[in-house]
C-alpha cells in the first residue's frame, strides 16, 4: 500500500510527522514544486518524499490536506480515480451551505474525485494536536472516519492504527459523520474534542 499527502501547510506536515514516527514511506506533494519542499519533507524524516501532485496521486491512499476550496485543483491531477481512496481531511467551516448543493462537504468533495472512494478523516483535530505522539498514558488519540462508501473505511482505519491512533467508525456522512462537518459557520458536534480510548 502507498500513501501521500498532498498539501504541505499545517495539517500536512502534521500528518508527514506521524508517518515518519512509524517508519512509513509517504509521499507529499503540493502546489510548488517538489525541490521547495524536499529540504523541509527530509527534515521530517528520511521516509517522507516530496513529489509532483501528478506523481503522488499515483500513490493508493491520498490524504487531502489543503484549503477545502482547491479540492477540485487536486482532483485535476488524474482523469480517474478509480481504485484509489482519498481521505478527505478538509473543513468547510465558512462555506456557504448552498455552494455545496445542500450536501455534507465530504460528499460534495466526492463528486471531484471521480472512481474514488472517498472517506473523511483526520479531520477534526487542530494541526498541534495532529503532530503530537497519539500515545498517551496507554491511550491511543481517537480519530473519526465517516464514509458513504462501507467498504472504504476499513483501510484507513487499519492505516490509523499504524500511525497509532484510534479510529472511531461514525458511519455515512449525513448520519455520525454529520458529527465532524462544519455546516456554514457552525463546527459539528466532535470537531476539537481531543478524546482518547484505552486498550482493553
Amino acid at each position: 500500500m502507498s500513501y501521500a499527502i498532498v498539501g504541505f501547510g499545517a495539517v500536512g506536515q502534521a500528518l508527514a510527522r506521524a508517518f515518519a514516527r512509524k517508519d512509513i514511506k509517504v509521499a507529499v506533494a503540493s502546489r510548488r514544486p517538489p525541490e521547495a519542499l524536499a529540504p523541509h519533507a527530509l527534515a521530517i524524516g528520511p521516509k517522507v518524499v516530496a513529489k509532483s501532485l501528478r506523481d503522488a496521486a499515483e500513490a493508493d491512499t491520498i490524504i487531502l490536506a489543503v484549503p477545502f476550496g482547491e479540492h477540485r485543483e487536486v482532483a485535476n491531477a488524474l482523469p480517474s480515480w478509480e481504485g484509489k481512496t482519498v481521505v478527505d481531511a478538509t473543513n468547510a467551516f465558512g462555506v456557504p451551505l448552498e455552494e455545496l448543493d445542500g450536501l455534507p462537504s465530504s460528499a460534495f468533495v466526492a463528486k471531484a474525485f471521480t472512481g474514488a472512494k472517498l472517506v473523511k478523516g483526520f479531520s477534526h483535530l487542530v494541526a498541534a494536536t495532529l503532530a503530537a505522539d497519539p500515545v498517551v498514558e496507554g491511550g491511543h488519540r481517537v480519530v473519526f472516519l465517516s464514509s458513504d462508501d462501507e467498504d472504504a473505511t476499513a483501510p484507513v482505519a487499519a492505516l490509523a492504527k499504524q500511525l497509532g491512533f484510534a479510529p472511531v467508525t461514525l458511519g455515512k456522512f449525513n448520519e455520525g459523520g454529520a458529527l465532524v462537518h462544519a455546516r456554514g459557520r457552525t463546527w459539528g458536534q466532535l470537531i476539537f474534542q481531543d478524546l482518547f480510548k484505552k486498550e482493553p
